[in-house]
């Protein structure tokens, strides 16, 4: 065992690591669209690491140990190790014998408890080691190395290059093993695993992207690295245009770098992927528990106007009993498209509007872009000029864009106080009735130049650094959301906002939710859109989803009806179409495909508390609603390479249909008992099956295990409270799940104001027994019952009791509607319900077979 080092102190001496060799040159992406030629191709410069432009780090020297960090230097650079966790190491290397400020966008937690670190060393190495890993560093060249503490590599520096500059241009090598995959890095277009492909983290207004365009409108470069069922992770934090190599330079190498900046990353190590995601998400911050509303379904398209047309969409859900908690107004609500006002002529009394609409259960979500219209007599334009509020070009003078308004002014969101001053600016909308946000256009987005975003040397405030343009893009939107969310809280301080954004970086999901940009009616971008917004969970973002139906083009009945069985679950679950396209409501191809598609959306309505479950568990843990098979399975090969199907919380599999005309679908079962939702029929996994799959029917199974909690059917959210609370029981053993509640909209919950609760249900002989625990938390429900569905059960029960005392039988489960208590056997699907008040604390019940 090696000495642990005091500050300041000598090192004592460990055996040299050794290191592998790698080398390669890059090739070039393919691209699809030629309206972002000049944009890729500009990208494709910061992507080709040319290994002779490179000038590798070579002999380091060690100083003493410093806390819980380390610095080397070579008297041009400075490498500082920081050990902020048992798991988790932040790498930093500044150009100087120094470094220089440090603060991060993305970075919501920055005070770590203290942690035991050993440290060790002999003349050409030192060694980190905590309880959890080992970092070992060679000083000529400087390379680093990472292991289990069982003395298992993690992963390494490429021998030949490492860390490397080139003028500002910083690059960082790692072996790439032959089975080594990786997964993440925001929203990418293409598979969900990245090992093969190239990668440049720049937001980008992508209307018309296809299945190879890079980049897109939302970059968060942060990966997952899994090996042997083995998780790592790798987040780099530099908002500059960057770039991911994932082993196209070279097949046994990846690289990752930026044009500027720093080379800061942050290691992780699970080996667990659900640890990896929850320390990364511990570091950058979670999606905090959004309100009821916003995780129902949702109606949007460019755009409803005037007044009596969304009149009109209101009315037609309502009446067409189609499940609905949220319009949209696009940018024809506005004055002339000047943010923060209405269009008086297309909607004269807004604050009636809202009000008429909040009545029928319905919230508004308003579009406000960044782009402020030029125009002396309006007061946003007013007020940003006499603050000093908005981006200024390299000579002083304030930049000016085209986008919809015309000549427009752009907030320099990188100022606390532009964010503060842009938070107030929302005060007329919320007074009017709107109820949340959409933040568009904010990568940022100006017409009519080749890069459609502004020029790099444009200048920004950043914390008193007068920093380009080149630095903040990549953040520009998700300051913009935090400063639109921190508005909406200062405004309403005690009702959770719904703020929507189409641009974020690492961090993002503490302020917003996130949609995939403009996406197209095919059924390419149907099938896209399961690993995008899997490998986005993966990043940390929770709220997220795609425009259901597709926004550019316009759906087919059945692409549509098709797109919105799986939109129902998505995270975020939102229709949009574009300007001129057909109608794109559910109701709008016909009254059978009307009837398919109220069916979808109910589903997700009567999901509502299994899925706010799911919240509850991502606003605690990191983890995403809709996740990618390899969190649970990552020694599972079939499992990990999952495309095609996803988990929906802990207990649901989702396996869409993708094709046009396919009514039937195969589907991987991973290892376990898996129930058809549809009929029971009971599998034992690992397996692959072919089941039926008509139009009318999405395949979805549930885990062996489950219990799944459900709610009648509302119109909208807050139509009725939850009664009856209904657990759908799927036995398998002994299992138990955690019931999480509140009131759904407020922030009571953080002050103990909610309800928790352990629901367990046990099979053993001829007794299957179910108990919930005493809850915890004030929070109460209104008076109610709950029911237990307990499914696969093959015959009648002899008796049923609940806390000892035997209750009566129904003939039929219709009967228990009316019943106080009582117990009944549906035998044609083999389960028995169970229904019993509510009393608020701990309760048996035992069914004997």
């Amino acid at each position: 065992m090696h000495a642990v080092a005091e500050a300041h102190g000598s090192w004592p001496t460990i055996p040299a690591p050794t290191f592998l060799t790698m080398r390669g040159k890059i090739t070039l992406m393919k691209k699809t669209l030629l309206l972002f030629v000049q944009v890729i191709c500009l990208a494709f410069v910061v992507a080709q690491p040319v290994a002779a432009d490179w000038k590798s780090l070579g002999n380091m020297s060690a100083t003493p140990p410093s806390g819980n960090a380390v610095a080397f230097s070579d008297g041009q650079n400075t490498v500082t190790l920081s050990v902020l966790a048992p798991d988790l190491i932040r790498v930093r290397v500044t150009n100087g014998k120094s470094n220089g400020p440090d603060y991060s966008y993305a970075v919501a937690k920055t005070d770590w408890p203290a942690t035991k670190v050993e440290f060790a060393g002999d003349k050409g190495s030192r060694i980190i080691r905590t309880s959890e890993i080992e970092v070992r560093v060679q000083l000529s060249p400087f390379r680093l190395a990472f292991y289990d503490r069982e003395g298992r590599l993690i992963s390494r520096d490429a021998a030949n290059l490492g860390v490397a500059r080139d003028g500002d241009r910083v690059r960082s090598w790692k072996s790439m093993p032959a089975d080594e995959h990786y997964f993440g890095l925001g929203e990418k277009s293409d598979t969900l695993d990245k090992r093969g492909h190239t990668y440049v983290m720049w937001n980008t207004d992508a209307y018309g992207w296809g299945a190879n365009t890079d980049p897109l409108y939302q970059d968060i470069p942060f990966f997952i690295g899994l090996r042997q069922g083995k998780a790592y992770g790798i987040f780099f934090d530099n908002t500059y245009r960057s770039s991911f190599d994932m082993g196209v330079e070279s097949p046994d190498m990846y690289s990752f770098g930026a044009e500027g900046g720093e080379l800061n990353y942050y290691f992780f190590y699970g080996p667990d992927p659900k640890k990896v995601l929850g320390r990364y998400t511990e570091l950058v911050g979670r999606s905090p528990l959004p309100a009821r509303w916003a995780i129902g379904y949702h109606q949007c398209r460019y755009s409803y106007y005037p007044e009596s047309t969304v009149r009109f969409i209101a009315d037609n859900f309502r009446q067409r009993h189609i499940p609905c908690d949220a319009l949209f107004l696009d940018i024809h609500y506005m004055d002339g498209y000047r943010v923060f006002t209405w269009d008086k002529t297309r909607f004269p009394d807004p604050a009636r509007l809202l009000s008429d609409l909040s009545q029928s259960g319905f919230h508004v979500v308003t579009i406000v872009d960044p782009g402020i219209k030029v125009d002396p007599n309006y007061s946003a334009y007013q007020e940003g000029v006499a603050g000093d509020y908005f981006v200024k070009k390299p000579d002083g003078k304030i930049y000016v864009g085209k986008v919809w308004p015309g000549e427009s002014a752009f907030p320099d969101f990188s100022s606390d106080k532009v964010r503060a001053w842009w938070g107030t600016l929302y005060k007329g909308l919320l007074s009017d009735g709107v109820s949340g946000i959409w933040n568009d256009m904010n990568e940022p987005s100006v017409f009519e130049v080749p890069s459609k975003t502004m020029d790099l040397d444009e200048v920004f405030s950043d914390n008193g650094l007068n920093s380009p343009h080149a630095k903040i893009h990549n953040v520009y939107g998700m300051l913009m959301s935090e400063g639109t969310r921190d508005g909406l809280l200062k405004l309403r301080p005690n009702e959770r906002p719904l703020v929507i954004t189409r641009d974020t970086y690492a961090g993002g999901q503490r302020y917003a939710a996130v949609w995939t940009g403009d996406n197209s009616s095919t059924w390419e971008h149907l099938a896209i859109s399961l690993p995008e917004i899997m490998n986005m969970g993966l990043s940390g973002i929770a709220l997220a989803g795609a425009d259901i139906g597709g926004f550019a083009i316009g759906a087919t009945p059945e692409l549509y009806t098709r797109w919105l069985e799986v939109g129902a679950f998505y995270p975020y679950c939102r229709t949009h179409t574009a300007y001129g396209n057909p109608n794109q409501e559910p109701w709008s191809y016909g009254n059978k495909i009307e009837e398919i598609n109220r069916r979808s959306i109910e589903l997700r309505y009567r999901l509502l508390p299994y899925l706010y479950n799911a919240y509850h568990d991502a606003a605690q843990t990191g983890l995403p609603v809709m996740r990618a098979l390899l969190l649970d399975y990552p020694d599972d090969p079939a499992a990990v390479g999952q495309d095609s199907e996803f988990l929906f919380g802990d207990d649901l599999l989702v396996a869409p249909v993708l094709l046009s005309n396919h009514t039937q679908r195969e589907v991987y079962l991973p290892r376990g008992v898996w129930y058809d939702f549809w009929t029971d029929r009971r599998y034992s996994g690992p397996t692959n099956i072919t089941v039926d799959a008509p139009l009318e029917r999405i395949p979805l199974f549930v885990r062996g295990g489950a219990i799944v909690p459900t709610q009648q059917l509302v119109q909208y959210t807050s139509e009725a409270p939850i009664n009856p609370l209904t657990f759908e029981i799927y036995p398998d053993g002994s299992s138990s799940r955690e019931y999480y509640e509140d009131d759904g909209l407020s922030f009571e919950y953080q002050r103990g104001v909610s309800l928790d609760e352990r629901v367990s249900a046990t099979e053993s002989g001829g007794q299957f027994n179910i108990t919930i625990s005493s809850p915890t938390g004030t929070y109460k429900p209104s008076a109610r019952s709950l029911m237990f569905k307990v499914h696969s059960q093959r015959n009648s029960p002899h008796n049923v009791e609940i806390g000892g005392k035997r209750v009566n039988a129904l003939r039929a489960v219709a009967d228990l509607d009316q019943a106080v208590e009582g117990w009944a056997y549906d035998e044609i699907n083999n389960t028995v319900w169970i229904k019993t008040p509510d009393q608020g604390m701990a309760m048996t019940a035992q069914i004997e077979k």
